[in-house]
């Protein structure tokens, strides 16, 4: 496993104390925290080479948009995009799956299509598509899961005989940490013709990803998931989409030239990038991406499944607490309830022994129903996160089952 202890000593905001008590911070996938090297690579940013980018003529500006432009080249190799030009940035994975719904989708589904998503996906990955297919007239089809948290592979070839236009699907679950078998399922869409999108809010910064191998077409990620700022992020795609796509927003930059009552546009991906970008946040990004590599993603992972599976074996043997999700070939996200116990007072009286955990239906309200529960508690580990902090989170969690009257095991 990764020396947590040692890497937590990158990340300032760990060092704090909640309620007198070390910080056990366990929501990271919702957010996670920023090693030094991201602080500052922002605040140098904003010291020494804050301009507008694309524009300007002096040096100054021509540092920022190198600056600017180099940080979509990290990320391009990062997850070994088809070319620089089709990594576009964005603020994050739901601007990034609306950009495709918006500029994509309007142009090529019609009446009487369909638009296939999963019962697992994160809102961001559903209501822009319910958005397009009720605009359109066209259908939405979600796809079932099984009993153990996975894509249900028969109902969805099922889905796919109704030859869908668009197909999209988590690579990771944000509430059950199913890793998803992106490529199997992006080879099976694209046997019917359709165009595969995948939500990567939950795999760029846990997995080694490759967009190539995986073949889809719209790959989206979130960058403060990986370390980097919030209001961050991408859409990465191939280039031949995206040259081929209406614009999405306009503005400045994304136009070529500009007469009374129309415009021609610029080239991929600033076609894309109105207005002034989010520069502090790419340079950010970078340097999340940088950090990143020196821990390496395949160590990342095995951690983070070791933290999963050592979670797992200390909830399951507490009365009364069931576990969501596969047992196996999972991300470090472990959703749970315990007993009658509302998961919200469970974060709350976590809280107060300076553990932090999620609460509620995680941004995916159709997956709560199929498991039958209103919401779940949710703890999400990263590379900072080590066995210390799940005996925290298991010690705490009896503590909690002893005030509502669960009598530990």
């Amino acid at each position: 496993m990764l020396d947590a202890a040692r890497l937590r000593a990158d990340f300032p905001l760990l060092r704090q104390r909640e309620h007198g008590h070390p910080l056990v911070y366990l929501d990271n996938a919702a957010t996670t925290q920023k090693p030094e090297a991201v602080l500052t690579a922002i605040a140098d940013y904003y010291r020494t080479t804050n301009a507008n980018v694309h524009r300007g003529a002096y040096g100054l500006a021509i540092r920022a948009t190198e600056a600017y432009e180099a940080a979509r080249a990290k990320l391009a190799g990062f997850v070994n995009a088809w070319a620089t030009e089709g990594v576009v940035f964005t603020r994050g994975t739901t601007e990034a799956i609306n950009l495709v719904a918006g500029a994509y989708g309007r142009a090529h589904v019609r009446a009487g299509d369909t638009v296939v998503v999963t019962a697992m996906d994160h809102h961001s990955n559903l209501v822009p598509w319910q958005i397009l297919c009720q605009e359109k007239g066209a259908t939405l089809r979600m796809v079932e899961i099984s009993e153990d948290g996975r894509v249900d592979l028969s109902d969805y070839g099922r889905a796919l005989e109704r030859r869908p236009k668009i197909v999209a699907f988590p690579y990771v679950s944000n509430a059950l940490g199913t890793v998803n078998p992106a490529a199997q399922l992006a080879r099976l869409a694209h046997a019917v013709g359709a165009v595969v999108v995948v939500d990567g809010a939950q795999s760029t910064p846990h997995l080694r990803v490759d967009v190539q191998a995986l073949d889809c077409d719209f790959y989206a990620l979130s960058g403060h998931k990986m370390l980097g700022p919030m209001g961050s992020g991408a859409l990465v795609a191939k280039p031949e989409l995206l040259d081929a796509m209406p614009p999405y927003h306009g503005g400045g930059e994304m136009i070529s030239r500009v007469w009374d009552d129309h415009s021609t546009y610029n080239k991929i991906p600033h076609k894309f990038e109105a207005g002034t970008p989010n520069v502090e946040g790419a340079v950010g990004l970078a340097a999340a991406v940088a950090y990143l590599e020196g821990v390496g993603p395949e160590r990342i992972a095995e951690h983070e499944q070791a933290l999963a599976a050592a979670a797992i074996d200390r909830l399951t043997q507490i009365e009364g607490v069931t576990v969501y999700g596969p047992r196996d070939h999972r991300a470090g996200v472990v959703s749970f309830t315990y007993g009658d116990i509302h998961p919200h007072d469970i974060a709350t009286i976590l809280d107060q022994d300076g553990i932090c955990i999620r609460a509620g239906h995680h941004c995916a309200q159709p997956l709560m129903r199929r498991l039958n529960v209103p919401a779940t508690a949710r703890a999400s580990f990263y590379l900072y996160n080590g066995l210390d902090e799940v005996d925290a989170l298991a010690g705490a969690l009896v503590k909690a089952g002893a005030l509502f009257g669960y009598v530990p095991a």
